[in-house]
């Protein structure tokens, strides 16, 4: 599948995204948290859009973008220095960006889906409270069709390369063509390092999965999870972090399953909070799906609507884990 355009352009508009990011997270202080003053994220996230949405459509208008955000807000009158702060990291992303324009960029990906067409899928920053304690998050972008899922994107500002200290990692993979991983900020004096092939881990044994799972039990069922490690004896205490970062620690091998567990029955995933790492751990050879073994079906809208929870795994241990979960629910 050819998408090298598609996948430049999309490279592009996530690193220029996450040098704002990152640097509206260095300002996040102490009394900031003190506060619970959730502006500075606020203010990333929609940036973050606008500055993604305005690259891909410039170089791709016909492709459209379903996004978190959405400007009504901004437009408010007494959000009038809030948008002056969002257009200000827009100019500075390198835009010329106004508030009229800034807000009709964020808008361009607010409409609902046609899911019968080619279109983005975008989470501006995955992890917000992550975000805010100066721990991991993410800026996912994936490009989607009536089949699924064609090309997946994480660009990780606090997860290491191994490579460069604080460069960050960017994630990639396009469908058939394996998953790669490279830093995401680059030195402009040094020539940019050639992306690396990842692939997941070979862990077979129940008892030593390596497992990650959301900092917020409000994200996933931590007593469930909980029970689960104690039915397949699993020694391992969880990874716990904040964002589709855990996608990325699964497709290079250096956590075995993901674990993100109903925490009520009615809750649907985002298509955004998954598309784009979900394509990262498949191309890796692990293997996604809900927790009753169904594949993530992304032709429902915004939302996962046929679909329960998410199972992420290398693959070899993931009937092992369903059939526990099974076992639990019965």
């Amino acid at each position: 599948m050819d998408l090298k355009s598609e996948l430049t352009c999309a490279v592009n508009a996530l690193r220029r995204a996450a040098e704002l990011c990152r640097a509206v997270q260095r300002t996040i202080t102490a009394e900031t948290l003190a506060k619970k003053d959730r502006s500075p994220v606020t203010t990333a996230d929609f940036a973050s859009q606008a500055v993604i949405v305005s690259t891909l459509t410039a170089e791709f208008p016909d492709l459209p973008v379903v996004g978190e955000e959405e400007a009504n807000a901004l437009r408010d009158p007494a959000q009038g220095e809030f948008l002056r702060r969002v257009v200000a990291l827009c100019c500075e992303a390198g835009l010329d960006a106004t508030p009229d324009s800034v807000c009709r960029w964020i808008d361009l990906a607010s409409a609902s889906p046609d899911c019968k067409t080619r279109r983005w899928t975008l989470d501006p920053i995955d992890g917000t409270k992550g975000f805010l304690r100066g721990e991991q998050y993410a800026v996912s972008l994936a490009l989607l069709d009536a089949e699924g899922i064609l090309m997946g994107l994480l660009a990780c500002p606090n997860l290491s390369n191994g490579a460069t200290p604080d460069s960050g990692t960017l994630f990639h993979a396009v469908r058939g063509g394996g998953a790669w991983m490279q830093p995401l900020f680059l030195d402009p004096q040094q020539p940019a390092p050639a992306p690396q092939r990842i692939s997941v881990s070979g862990t077979a044994d129940r008892s030593q999965i390596r497992w990650c799972e959301s900092v917020e039990s409000g994200h996933s069922s931590q007593s469930t999870s909980a029970r689960l490690a104690e039915i397949l004896g699993m020694t391992e205490r969880p990874i716990r972090m904040d964002s589709q970062a855990k996608y990325g620690v699964v497709a290079r091998g250096e956590a075995d399953a993901y674990l993100r567990l109903p925490t009520s029955a009615d809750y649907r995933e985002n298509v955004w909070d998954h598309a784009g790492g979900a394509i990262l751990v498949e191309e890796a050879g692990g293997r996604v799906t809900d927790v009753a073994g169904r594949q993530l079906d992304f032709s429902h809208g915004r939302r996962l609507e046929a679909n329960r929870g998410v199972v992420v795994t290398n693959g070899r241990v993931h009937e092992a884990i369903l059939s526990a979960l099974a076992g639990l629910a019965e």
